[in-house]
């Protein structure tokens, strides 16, 4: 999905280069959130200036320590899309480096440091890592390049322009060589360049190519570490059985039952979840079963697929707002000599990554620890700050390689869960969705209920088309800033009829937001799902 509309990117952000901690190279590229999203997602407790010791402060950027270790630290995080290969081949074409040179970190949640430009966040999604780092990072590499350059050049006392880098070293005139680990701390003394010239296409060595995937090796021999790899000291598993229909409420659970199970060391049962906690998952698993938790549905205890589709076939009827209107659409069709009427409907989807959904997280009286694949690690960082009642910045978040996102981990749900209940207990605990959780609390691609007409002539060539569209908005829950024309157009639910390769004479395309009370999270307005079995048969 597109998650935010494209933001205009600046020329360039401001580089800064300092002596790193311990010594060596640190640079990168700083480029600052769109206000709107900035304070969209800073409406909880902002974090404060992180302390540098005299660092500065990249976006996307390069360490290089005294010992030749290069580091690309990614802003972007990796859900099997192969992002980490794409932003180091960025960074190490103009750093002249190979890829085999380079280790890759995943960076911390820090919105100040790490926005997406086309995004306005610290977020991975809509097909914009690559967009929105093409020059960024290339220009932190070609400024890392050049002031290593400077750097060998004063100490031979020769022109840069008689210096070139090559595989991490720069050669001199006359045969010299040094690494770029022995030149690190000269480097990171000199000036910053004052323009910074980016490798023409035909010089490039490694961008257009295809280069072998940095994370390929360790997935094939097993020793890649995703979310559900994590092993904490002290950890414990637990599984969670959540209300099957939204704005229902815990009644009972038999807790005995539930305990007796070999294995289970903890139950915690909240309004609208339960989690049984075990010494291993099948522990887990076995105790929720025998828990056998028992639902008050409220209001929504009825709710169902034909309720629905009634629901948005009724809202259909309004007009909606005007997304293209070109020429007299409705007139054309209705003086057509044909004319052609239809109705699609596009239901619910889920995402269903391979991985399943999973937080380890330990929640401690100073602050918490969350390991989880995530698309949006300041939001997973910002809602167990607001769930624990933490200072933001004692919260940690360590990102994890994913085994698939599709989106679904643009949402930090299943985190706001974990945190709710980490909190009751003393120790690390991987909270895990079994499949069935998975799918029937999935946050879907709404139900789409659209309205085609078409008129034609009597060589049946189109003299009017008119689309409308009814359904719930993703962009108005996720990110309200991306809303268009004053908030009052999900970009996302236009996007395939408003821009179209035909031309038709006249041509009308309408949105009607439609949000059933099934489907609107009492908090926020989080689209949530009906009852499995009722959707599902």
């Amino acid at each position: 999905m597109n998650a935010l509309a494209p933001k205009t990117l600046s020329r360039r952000g401001l580089l800064k280069a300092s002596l790193a901690a311990g010594g060596g190279l640190l640079i990168g590229l700083h480029l600052n959130a769109t206000a709107s999203a900035a304070q969209f997602l800073t409406r909880a407790t902002p974090m404060p200036p992180p302390d540098f010791d005299g660092d500065f402060e990249p976006n996307a950027f390069i360490r290089i320590d005294p010992k030749g270790v290069i580091t690309f630290i990614m802003r972007n995080t990796e859900c099997g899309q192969g992002i980490y290969t794409g932003a180091s081949t960025l960074l190490a074409e103009e750093l002249e480096v190979g890829m085999d040179q380079i280790e890759v970190e995943a960076a911390p949640p820090n919105l100040r440091l790490y926005t997406d430009p086309l995004l306005g966040e610290q977020a991975t999604g809509g097909s914009a890592s690559i967009r929105g780092s093409w020059k960024p990072l290339r220009e932190a590499g070609a400024a890392a390049r050049m002031m290593l350059i400077g750097a060998a050049a004063a100490k031979w006392q020769v022109d840069p322009s008689t210096c070139k880098a090559e595989r991490a070293a720069v050669h001199g005139p006359a045969g010299q060589t040094l690494s770029y680990g022995d030149l690190a701390n000269d480097a990171a003394k000199q000036p910053l360049p004052t323009h910074v010239a980016l490798k023409p296409a035909s010089e490039f060595k490694l961008i257009g190519t295809s280069p072998r995937r940095i994370d390929t090796p360790a997935k094939v021999n097993g020793t890649s570490i995703y979310g559900m790899d994590i092993q904490v000291p002290g950890m414990k598993i637990g599984t969670v059985a959540a209300s099957p229909v939204l704005g229902g409420k815990l009644v009972r659970i038999d807790e005995k039952a539930a305990r007796a199970v070999t294995g289970v060391r903890d139950v915690v049962q909240l309004d609208d979840v339960v989690a049984v906690i075990g010494d291993h998952m099948w522990a887990a698993m076995k105790g929720l079963q025998a828990a056998n938790p028992v639902w008050d549905d409220g209001p929504n205890a009825h709710a169902d697929t034909q309720s629905l589709i009634a629901h948005l076939a009724r809202d259909s009827e309004q007009d909606g707002f005007i997304a293209k209107k070109l020429g007299d659409a409705d007139g054309a069709i209705k003086g057509a000599a044909t004319k052609l009427d239809a109705v699609y409907q596009l239901p619910f989807l889920a995402h269903a990554p391979m991985e399943p959904i999973n937080t380890t997280i330990h929640v401690r009286p100073d602050g918490a620890d969350v390991w989880v694949g995530t698309q949006v690690p300041v939001r997973a960082q910002m809602t167990v700050a607001k769930e624990t009642g933490l200072p933001q910045e004692s919260v940690k978040v360590y990102n994890q390689f994913m085994g698939g996102a599709f989106g679904r981990r643009l949402d930090v749900d299943s985190v706001t869960q974990a945190a709710r209940i980490a909190k009751h207990v003393p120790y690390p605990v991987k909270l895990i969705w079994t499949r069935e959780e998975d799918i029937q609390h999935d946050l879907y691609r709404p139900y789409y209920y659209d309205k085609v007409s078409a008129g034609l002539d009597a060589s049946g060539n189109v003299t009017g088309w008119s689309h409308r569209t009814t359904g719930s908005s993703v962009m108005a829950r996720w990110a309200p800033p991306g809303m268009a024309e004053g908030g009052k157009l999900d970009p996302d639910t236009v996007e395939g009829s408003a821009d179209t390769p035909y031309e038709f004479p006249a041509h009308q395309v309408a949105w009607v937001r439609s949000e059933p009370s099934a489907l609107v999270a009492r908090r926020g307005t989080h689209p949530q799902c009906l009852r499995h079995r009722k959707l599902h048969g």
